[in-house]
């Protein structure tokens, strides 16, 4: 059996489109055996941590040698460029435009490659789109086992932002914010049991979490533990400190979104 890579794709092309369409004909034309899997289409447009987002929380569930393709790119046809990287035990093709910060956060193993070997795209190459016509056949060629030296030099001034972290504003106080609101309307914050240990502490703490025109003061385990309508904080599955509500969107509760502030208080 030949050599096979699991190919994946996160991108803001949203569903009603043709271009995440587009991009699975071109890598089947190269590859007709290939497992293509969404992680995600609906990364919000143009936001490109909320990309970075997406495929962090993701990318370590699938096989080792998995492609992930990760195309969140308001930069495209100008001076960025395209990049395969080797981070741990996976292979990601993305613009270079920090998309991938997150997962270069997470894993000690780096090596990126500036894409130049132009007889691996898709030609005529459009200046729009591509994921189309650069990022696509280079994740099918490399699903079929092409070594990635042969796309490019290996570089070392890519692009990498950190993820914003809570800010200590006073002994007991802390400032952070939402990073996303997902489609349950859970404010997910960029605090964790790393930043704020207090806050998981136990019953012991008393806490107060000021977000939007709420506060927040019962943590709990899993949402159900909730009254229907009641705000309260829980650490999710992503690693972060939630503002949920039982059966209710705590965006519109809260009156809160991503971006917005989030004090945190500890007594």
């Amino acid at each position: 059996m030949p050599f096979q890579r699991m190919i994946t794709l996160t991108t803001d092309f949203g569903l009603t489109e043709h271009y995440v369409g587009a991009m699975k004909g071109v890598i089947h034309s190269i590859n007709p055996t290939a497992q293509v899997v969404d992680i995600t289409n609906a990364v919000q447009s143009f936001d490109v941590l909320d990309g970075a987002l997406a495929v962090s929380q993701a990318y370590h569930y699938f096989p080792k040698d998995t492609v992930h393709v990760v195309v969140v790119d308001p930069g495209v046809g100008g001076p960025r460029r395209p990049i395969i990287a080797t981070i741990g035990q996976y292979l990601f093709v993305a613009p270079d435009n920090g998309v991938l910060s997150l997962v270069y956060e997470r894993e000690e193993r780096v090596s990126v490659r500036h894409i130049t070997s132009e007889h691996y795209f898709h030609h005529p190459v459009s200046n729009t789109f591509h994921g189309r016509d650069i990022f696509a056949p280079v994740a099918a060629y490399l699903s079929k086992g092409v070594d990635t030296a042969k796309f490019g030099e290996e570089i070392t001034d890519y692009v990498r932002f950190l993820a914003p972290t809570p800010k200590a504003m006073a002994e007991n106080s802390w400032k952070g914010l939402v990073l996303k609101t997902d489609k349950f309307g859970n404010l997910i914050t960029n605090i964790s049991p790393k930043n704020i240990p207090q806050i998981f502490d136990g019953p012991s703490k008393t806490f107060k979490i000021t977000v939007g025109k709420a506060e927040v003061t019962k943590l709990v385990s899993n949402y159900a533990e909730g009254a229907p309508g009641e705000l309260f904080a829980l650490l999710g599955s992503t690693g972060f400190l939630e503002i949920s509500a039982n059966k209710a969107a705590a965006s519109r509760v809260a009156m809160a979104d991503k971006g917005s502030e989030v004090t945190v208080t500890i007594a």
